[in-house]
């Protein structure tokens, strides 16, 4: 397949080589790396796959600069405030094109649906430690499995085949029928580590769960509870072994945290505001998951007047 990875992040990079690996022509779409990946490609240093480097079949700024529309377009930007994810699908898109959404959070898919109804709409989760750690260069520690399904519901061929590319390439891919239910599994760790991680000062996965277990647990399990109630159920032992696994991951910084002290947008509201949201629809109780947004919005009005 031709396809175009908009964002030469952590996750673009990675998951765009991976894909170049696995025998397909890739582009990327590249903002502020746009030079840097013109002239040297991207190089991924990883832990479990060895060292290597990605030349993307073109470097563009935009999708429209493409003289061919993409079979399929991994959309691998964060959803925070500012982030035009629509525009920039606007020139890549073409009318057989699929469109992958590879992004954290709860109901990040409802505005690309409608803004491209036409258009088949994957949406992915990365389970993943990787990081970029300067323009072009990208440290993968650990995991990689990546999720995905059509939304709002499905696994199409396409689905099936680019899950079979990533694990020809050397990471568990996995097609599912149900990628909603999956958003809310990955809710779980990500609406616990992720804000701790800022609220914290700056604490890794490690220590804030050493030190914080039942608070954490207090928030995994209250992020259950919503995703039950909103028809999504979530296995008993979801909460154990997201425990379990945390403690023999390595100590991880979590992309909130990076983005926090890079003064950029955080996911806050596509991996907390949105759950919460959810919750109080429901009428559950959630006094942590709300409690812990608050602080959060506290904490990005305290960074908006420092800047």
């Amino acid at each position: 397949m031709n396809i175009l990875v908009i964002g030469t992040g952590a996750i673009g990079s990675f998951y765009g080589a991976l894909l170049a690996k696995a025998g397909h022509s890739v582009a990327v779409a590249a903002r502020s790396d746009y030079e840097t990946v013109k002239a040297n490609g991207i190089h991924v240093r990883s832990e479990t796959l060895g060292d290597y480097s990605f030349r993307p079949a073109a470097v563009v700024r935009s999708g429209a600069e493409l003289e061919a529309r993409p079979d399929c377009v991994l959309v691998c930007i964060k959803v925070v405030e500012g982030a035009d994810r629509v525009g920039l699908l606007r020139g890549a898109v073409g009318p057989g094109t699929s469109i992958v959404l590879i992004s954290n959070g709860i109901g990040i898919e409802p505005e690309i649906a409608a803004a491209f109804p036409d258009n088949e709409l994957i949406s992915g989760l990365a389970f993943i430690g990787v990081t970029r750690t300067a323009p072009g260069e990208i440290w993968h520690q650990a995991y990689g499995r990546l999720m995905l399904g059509n939304y709002p519901g499905g696994a199409s061929e396409r689905v099936k085949a680019l899950a079979a590319s990533f694990e020809q390439a050397g990471v568990n891919g996995i097609a599912t029928e149900n990628i909603t239910t999956a958003r809310w599994q990955k809710c779980v760790w990500n609406a616990a580590f992720n804000p701790l991680s800022v609220l914290s000062g700056g604490l890794d996965t490690l220590e804030i769960l050493s030190t914080q277990e039942a608070l954490v647990r207090a928030i995994m399990q209250e992020i259950r509870t919503v995703a039950a109630a909103t028809g999504h159920p979530l296995p008993e032992d979801i909460v154990e072994k997201n425990i379990a696994s945390t403690y023999k991951m390595p100590p991880y910084k979590t992309s909130m945290l990076v983005d926090f002290e890079a003064s950029q947008p955080m996911e806050t509201e596509a991996i907390l505001g949105n759950a919460v949201r959810a919750g109080q629809r429901a009428g559950v109780a959630i006094p942590h998951l709300e409690s812990v947004y608050a602080l959060m919005k506290l904490r990005e009005l305290q960074a908006s007047k420092s800047r």
